[in-house]
């Protein structure tokens, strides 16, 4: 056995500071840029994720304290049930909820206002790998959303989601507003914008 050696220690004094690192920033893009560098890699970076159960409050804490603007609901990692975002928590779905289940705002837990899985549309890896910056800035605006999922997998192996993309992030890189247009994605969403 190979015997340790004791490190040499030194004193501290007046003016030590401490080594700061620079906040990540991600690089500037243009629209011909290639789309994998808008996308969030969730196999370099851990997804956020919140609980079915958690209540509204403690979504909206989770988000500012990961500071991001959508989380994934999950029950068993890593299988997702769907996704929360901020305008879930901000828009109409919670008012609608209280209204149709007699629930006060802080009754109201994620699984009451989430996007389900059954719900979202997903772009296969492969094809972000072939797409450029402007390709996914066309597909947020005739989507009208602020996030798109990135899958891999299928067949054989199971889908799994590889990645996100988050408008906001988009715009920060290409370092302008995205135009965007409100509009109702399915005619269950219409239906239930009418009721």
């Amino acid at each position: 056995m190979h015997p340790y050696s004791i490190l040499p220690t030194r004193g501290l004094g007046a003016g030590t500071e401490i080594a700061q690192g620079f906040a990540w920033r991600a690089p500037s893009v243009g629209l011909e840029s290639p789309a994998l560098e808008v996308m969030t890699d969730l196999t370099k970076m851990k997804a956020a994720t919140i609980g079915l159960s958690a209540s509204l409050a403690q979504c909206e804490q989770t988000m500012i304290y990961q500071g991001v603007r959508m989380l994934f609901v999950v029950t068993d990692m890593p299988s997702i049930e769907g996704l929360i975002t901020t305008t879930d928590l901000e828009g109409e779905r919670p008012m609608r909820v209280m209204n149709q289940r007699d629930l006060r705002h802080d009754e109201l837990q994620v699984s009451d206002v989430m996007t389900p899985l059954a719900r979202l549309d997903a772009i296969d890896h492969g094809v972000m790998q072939a797409a450029c910056v402007g390709d996914v800035v066309a597909t947020l605006q005739k989507f009208g959303r602020n996030h798109l999922l990135v899958v891999e997998g299928g067949g054989s192996a199971p889908l799994r989601v590889r990645g996100v993309v988050s408008r906001t992030q988009v715009e920060r890189q290409l370092g302008r507003a995205i135009e965007m247009t409100e509009i109702a994605i399915s005619f269950a969403e219409i239906e239930k914008a009418l009721i």
